[in-house]
C-alpha cells in the first residue's frame, strides 16, 4: 500500500482496459500551474509557497485538475499527463528554489501536500476513467532531490572525503523513505548499503560514465544497477498503479539511467515487486504505456540522438525496453521549420528518419514544447504554431499538447489561474479561444480519420533550398482495402508553389478536401490529379492543406503546352546569372526562383518561342543547398524546373577586437555560476566579431575566449545566448529597448532586427510590439548557424531577403547572456542556476562587442 494511504472508497473507477494508445491525444500539465482547487493546501509554511513567484509553489493542485476535466476534453485530449505528484523536497539548500514541479522526490510512495491527499488523486482518476479518459503520471528513477553534495574536490577512492550534507531541506533533512534515506556518504555502513552513486555533478554530458553516475544539476543520482534500489522502484511505482489507477508512465531523465536498467523495470519477475508491465496487466491494462525522456536533438542529415533514443526502445538483441519514448528529433525538426523558416526538407528528412529509426514509430510521443524548452511562441509565429500542431496530428506517434498552448502562451510554466507566475492577474480556461478551437477542430480531424494515427507517411516533396511546400501522403492498409490522405503545408510567409509533386497516385485520382487553414480556414477545394500523377498548385502563405484520396477518376486533357529550360552555366553559380528556355502554346509565364511565388517574375515569350530570366542570388538563403529555377504557365498547369547551387562571394566589411573589460557587465561586477564548465571555459567572454557582406546578406564572426558543448546543445555550443541588435540604412522606425535584458540600446541606436541564438534556441524579431516584456514580431528565417571549435568562433549568417539591398551604414551590437527557456537569472551572489553580482532587475548583459558601424 501506498504510504499514508487507505483503502479506495467503494464504486470508484481506477480500474480500466488500456486503450490504444495510437489513437490517443495526450496534455500535458504541470499540475503547481495549472488550477487551484484547494488553497487551504497552498502554503505548508516552509517558505516554500509565493502566489505568482516563478521558483515557488503556486497552489495548483489535483482538485484543481478534477474540477477542469471538461475544458481539457473539450479539446480532444482523450489523456491527462500530470508532473510526479510524489512527496518533495520543497525547497533546495540555501531556499533558492522550490520543488514545485515535483521532480525532487523524498518519498516516491507518498502524495505531496501542495498537491492534496491520495483520495484527491483516486478521485482524478475517477473523474477521468467517466470521462473515457486516461491517467499518464510523470516519475524519476534516476534521482531523488539535493541532499547531499561535494564541496572542494571529490575523490572517488574516498567519497566520504569532501563531501557535505545539507539539512535545510523542508519538509525533511533527508528522504522519509526506506532504502533512500540512506543517503549519507560520510557514513561507512550507508556508503556500503550503495544506494546512491557518491559522486559530484556531471560537468560534461557528453561523457556517458558521468552521464549515467554522476548528479544532475546536484539531485542525488540513484544506482539503479542495485537490485535494492531497482526493487524499491518497482515497488514505489507498482502503486500507483494498483492504489490509484494510473494508465501510463512518463520516464523523466531516461538518458541518466543505463538502457539495460529498463528491461528490469518492465519485466521483472518479483511477485512482491514485478516489472511495471506486469503490475499493470494484474490490473487489467495489457498496453501500459511508458515512455521515456530522452532529450537529444539531431541537426539536419544526422540521426545520432535518435539512435540513442532508439536503444531505450530496444537493446541490441531486439528485446523491448520502453514502448516509447519522447520525439525529440521531431520537435527539433517541427521549431526550425515552422517557427524558424528552415528549409522544409529538414521536416521531410526527419520523418523518414524517424520510420527507419525508431522500432515502434507509433509508441513514440510527439510535441511542439514543454516544460523544459521555451514556447513555440517564443520565436514563432501563431500561424507556425498551427501547422506544427496539424503535423502532429496527421504523423504517427501520440501528441502531446502542453497545457497554456491553446491560450497562445509564451512563457514555459506560467500559470492557468488568475493568482498564479505570469497569469497576468486573470484565469485562462478560455473555450473560444481562436487556437482552443483551432486545436479541437485538429484532434476531431485526427479522431475522425483514424489513418493519421495508424497509417504511415510517405515523404513526396520539400522544398530543400527555404521555406516552402512540404507534402507526404499517408497510407493506411485495412481489411477493406487502403485509405490514403494527401498532406500538404507552405512554411513560408509568403506564397509558394507545389511543383509537379509525385503523387504515386494515378492520374485523374479526385482528392476530397478534408480540412484546411491559410488564406481561408476550412477543407481546400476538391483537386484532381494530373498527369503522370503530378500535382501543381499555388499554395497561400502558410497553408496548410488535408485532401482524402477517393476512388474517384477524372479525365485528365492533353496538354497544350511545352515548357523548357536550357542548360544553366554551371553546377555551382557565383553570383547572379541568366536562365533561358523555350515555351509553345503558353503566352503567359511565371519565373520563381526556389518556389517563391511571391517574387515571382511575369515572363512572355519571344515570336520564337524563347523566353529569358535573371537569378538575384543574393537574397538566397544557404548557398550549399539545392536550389531550383522553374517556368510556370499558370493556366496550363505546366512546369519546367532545374537544380543549381551558388557560392556567395564575401567581402570583408569591419573586423572589431573587443577591448578587456566588456566581458563582466556593467563595472565588471557580474559572476559566473560556481563550477568549472562556467569559470574555467569563460563562455559570455567576446574577444572579436568580424562582419562580411555578399550583395545584401550578412554574416558575422563571433570569436569567443572559450565555446562549451558540456550540454550536447544542437547548435553546437551552450552556456551562451548572443543577442544582436541590427539598426538598418535608410529604414524607419525601430526599437530603443532591448527586451527582457533590462536594457536600452547605446548612443541613440534602433533595432530594426533582433537575433536571439543559444544553444538550443535561434529566433529572429522585427520591431513591431518590442517592449521591455515582449521580444517583438517573429520573423523568418532564422539565422544560419555553424560553429568552429578550434577556433572558439560562432558564425551566423543572415540572407539579404531580411536585410536590404546593402548594409553601408548599418549598425551592429552583439551582446552576450544565457538563455534556458529565458534569460538566466541575475542575483547579487551566483547559485547553480544564476548569475551573481546585480539585483534582479539589472541589465542582463554580460558581454558586448559595443556599436559597430559597417561602413
Amino acid at each position: 500500500m501506498l504510504a499514508g494511504g487507505s483503502v479506495a472508497a467503494p464504486g470508484l473507477r481506477l480500474h480500466v482496459p488500456s486503450p490504444d494508445w495510437r489513437d490517443q491525444v495526450i496534455y500535458f500539465v504541470v499540475t503547481d500551474r495549472f488550477a487551484d482547487g484547494d488553497p487551504t493546501n497552498d502554503d505548508q509554511g516552509a517558505g516554500e509557497f509565493k502566489a505568482g513567484d516563478a521558483e515557488r509553489y503556486n497552489g495548483g493542485d489535483l482538485a484543481g485538475l478534477t474540477r477542469h476535466l471538461d475544458y481539457i476534453r473539450g479539446l480532444g485530449a482523450t489523456a491527462l499527463w500530470i508532473t510526479p505528484p510524489v512527496a518533495n523536497q520543497w525547497l533546495a539548500p540555501g531556499g533558492t528554489s522550490a520543488g514545485y514541479h515535483g521532480y525532487w522526490a523524498e518519498n516516491f510512495t507518498r502524495i505531496d501536500r501542495h498537491l492534496g491527499t491520495l483520495d484527491d488523486y483516486r478521485r482524478l482518476s475517477d473523474a477521468l476513467h467517466r470521462r473515457g479518459m486516461f491517467l499518464v503520471q510523470d516519475i524519476v528513477v534516476n534521482h531523488t532531490g539535493n541532499y547531499f553534495g561535494y564541496r572542494g574536490g571529490w575523490d572517488a577512492a574516498d567519497p566520504a572525503r569532501h563531501a557535505e550534507v545539507y539539512t535545510d531541506t523542508p519538509p525533511v533533512p533527508r528522504p522519509s523513505q526506506p532504502p533512500f534515506d540512506l543517503d549519507d556518504p560520510r557514513d561507512a555502513a550507508q556508503r556500503a548499503a550503495a544506494i546512491y552513486h557518491w559522486t559530484p555533478d556531471i560537468v560534461d554530458y557528453n561523457d556517458p560514465a558521468q552521464l549515467a553516475n554522476f548528479q544532475m544539476a546536484g539531485l542525488d543520482d540513484l544506482n539503479t544497477e542495485n537490485p535494492v534500489v531497482r526493487r524499491a522502484l518497482r515497488a514505489s511505482y507498482d502503486g500507483w498503479i494498483r492504489e490509484v489507477g494510473v494508465d501510463a508512465f512518463r520516464v523523466d531523465t531516461a538518458f541518466y539511467v543505463p538502457p539495460a536498467y529498463f528491461d528490469d523495470f518492465m519485466h521483472a519477475r518479483d511477485a512482491a515487486a514485478p516489472g511495471v508491465a506486469l503490475a499493470a496487466r494484474r490490473s487489467g491494462r495489457r498496453d501500459f504505456l511508458v515512455f521515456g525522456e530522452g532529450f537529444g536533438i539531431d541537426r539536419p542529415g544526422d540521426d545520432r540522438e535518435s539512435r540513442r533514443i532508439a536503444a531505450y526502445m530496444s537493446d541490441p538483441q531486439g528485446r523491448s525496453l520502453l514502448p516509447g519514448m519522447l520525439n525529440f528529433p521531431l520537435y527539433g525538426a517541427l521549431g526550425d521549420v515552422f517557427a524558424r523558416g528552415h528549409a522544409a526538407a529538414e521536416l521531410g528528412d526527419r520523418i523518414r528518419s524517424m520510420l527507419a529509426v525508431f522500432p515502434r514509430p507509433h509508441a513514440m510521443v510527439n510535441f511542439v514544447d514543454n516544460h523544459d524548452v521555451e514556447r513555440f511562441l517564443a520565436g514563432g509565429s501563431v500561424a507556425g504554431l498551427k501547422q506544427a500542431l496539424l503535423a502532429l496530428m496527421t504523423l504517427p506517434g501520440i501528441p502531446a499538447l502542453y497545457y497554456g498552448t491553446e491560450q497562445g502562451y509564451t512563457v514555459p510554466r506560467a500559470a492557468m489561474f488568475a493568482a498564479g507566475y505570469a497569469s497576468g492577474g486573470v484565469d485562462h480556461y478560455d473555450r473560444s479561444a481562436p487556437l482552443y478551437r483551432a486545436i479541437a477542430g485538429m484532434t476531431a480531424l485526427r479522431r475522425e480519420q483514424r489513418l493519421f494515427s495508424r497509417g504511415l507517411p510517405v515523404v513526396l516533396g520539400a522544398n530543400r533550398a527555404r521555406s516552402g511546400a512540404i507534402a507526404w501522403r499517408t497510407d493506411w492498409r485495412t481489411s477493406a482495402g487502403r485509405e490514403s490522405a494527401l498532406v500538404v503545408f507552405n512554411t513560408s510567409d509568403g506564397p509558394t508553389l507545389l511543383d509537379a509533386l509525385p503523387t504515386g497516385l494515378a492520374p485523374g485520382t479526385l482528392l476530397r478536401g478534408l480540412y484546411g487553414m491559410g488564406s481561408s480556414d476550412g477543407p481546400p477545394a476538391d483537386v484532381v490529379v494530373g498527369r503522370g500523377g503530378l500535382l501543381t498548385l499555388p499554395l497561400a502563405a502558410r497553408a496548410a492543406l488535408v485532401w482524402k484520396v477517393t476512388r474517384e477518376r477524372h479525365a485528365i486533357p492533353a496538354a497544350a503546352a511545352a515548357l523548357a529550360i536550357d542548360a544553366l552555366p554551371g553546377a555551382v553559380v557565383e553570383g547572379d546569372f541568366e536562365v533561358a528556355g523555350s515555351a509553345r502554346g503558353a503566352a503567359r509565364l511565371q519565373f520563381l526562383v526556389d518556389d517563391d511565388l511571391g517574387g515571382a517574375a511575369a515572363v512572355v515569350p519571344g515570336a520564337d518561342g524563347r523566353w529569358r530570366a535573371a537569378v538575384a542570388t543574393a537574397a538566397l538563403g544557404d548557398g550549399a543547398a539545392p536550389h531550383r529555377v522553374t517556368i510556370w504557365a499558370p493556366g496550363e498547369g505546366v512546369v519546367a524546373s532545374r537544380e543549381f547551387g551558388f557560392q556567395r562571394r564575401w567581402q570583408p566589411l569591419v573586423d572589431v577586437a573587443i577591448p578587456p573589460g566588456r566581458d563582466r557587465g556593467p563595472g565588471g561586477r557580474y559572476r559566473y555560476p560556481p563550477g568549472d564548465d562556467w569559470a574555467a571555459v569563460d563562455p559570455m567572454a567576446l574577444r572579436r566579431v568580424a562582419v562580411a557582406g555578399a550583395g545584401g546578406a550578412l554574416r558575422l564572426d563571433l570569436t569567443m575566449a572559450g565555446l562549451s558543448r558540456a550540454w550536447n546543445p544542437p547548435n553546437g555550443f551552450d552556456h551562451v545566448a548572443f543577442t544582436i541588435y541590427i539598426e538598418l540604412p535608410d529604414r524607419a522606425g525601430g526599437a530603443t529597448v532591448m527586451p527582457l535584458q533590462n536594457a536600452d540600446l547605446p548612443g541613440g541606436m534602433r533595432w530594426h532586427l533582433r537575433l536571439r541564438v543559444g544553444g538550443w534556441t535561434n529566433a529572429i524579431f522585427g520591431p513591431e510590439g518590442a517592449s521591455a516584456t515582449n521580444e517583438g514580431r517573429p520573423l523568418t528565417p532564422g539565422a544560419t548557424v555553424s560553429v568552429d571549435r578550434e577556433a572558439r568562433r560562432v558564425r551566423l549568417e543572415l540572407p539579404a531577403a531580411l536585410l536590404g539591398p546593402h548594409l553601408s551604414g548599418a549598425r551592429i551590437l552583439v551582446t552576450t547572456w544565457d538563455y534556458d527557456g529565458g534569460y538566466r537569472a541575475l542575483a547579487p551572489e551566483p547559485g547553480p542556476h544564476t548569475l551573481g553580482g546585480g539585483a534582479a532587475d539589472d541589465p542582463k548583459v554580460m558581454g558586448d562587442s559595443g556599436v559597430i558601424v559597417v561602413p
